[in-house]
């Protein structure tokens, strides 16, 4: 497989990371790259290994959790932006709101937006393809996305207030729904 071709598979698979690191990054006010480079390093990660336990898991554990795993993105992803909305709803208020970058959120949402990629890895396994290159590849590929999707939405939040944030989240429950959409094809 050419480089071009696994770069540009990671692009795509990137693509839900930077559209769910620019809702995150309109949320966030400070100034502070602590929760850019956590959520691009989890979001990394998750990108890295996903195809790595895809490949491994061969057609046995793919094969399980393929019937129903757009509904568990679809979920997650539904959850965290129904959160956002109703965040962006609320008045502001000087108390700080949770930090999307930690815990069981920064969790639920590096695995919502890997699954794709556990998809992939399985398909390299059925191809014969070696994984280690690729997978590398994508995690980089998202990292580097997912850090400019949340300082585009620090401007984004600057230009437009708390709009950005409900858009933030409408885009995340978009996300599922397109899971859900390609799935049941």
């Amino acid at each position: 497989m050419s480089l071009t071709t696994i770069f540009l598979l990671a692009v795509g698979l990137g693509v839900d990371a930077f559209s769910v690191a620019i809702g995150i990054g309109a949320a966030h006010h400070k100034k502070d790259w602590a929760p850019v480079l956590r959520l691009s390093f989890a979001f990394g990660l998750f990108q890295f290994v996903m195809p790595l336990i895809g490949w491994l898991a061969g057609s046995t554990v793919v094969g399980l959790i393929r019937s129903f795993d757009h509904w568990i993105a679809f979920a997650l992803l539904a959850a965290v932006g129904g959160k956002m909305i109703r965040e962006g709803f609320e008045a502001e208020s000087d108390e700080e709101k949770e930090d999307q970058t930690h815990g069981w959120t920064l969790f639920l949402l590096s695995m919502a937006t890997s699954i794709d990629a556990l998809a992939v890895g399985f398909s390299f396994s059925l191809l014969k393809t070696p994984i280690l290159f690729p997978s590398a590849v994508i995690g980089v590929v998202c990292f580097m996305m997912t850090a400019v999707g949340m300082a585009f939405g620090k401007t984004l939040a600057k230009i437009f207030g708390k709009k950005v944030e409900i858009a933030g989240g409408l885009v995340l429950i978009g996300i599922g729904v397109k899971i859900l959409i390609e799935h049941m094809r």
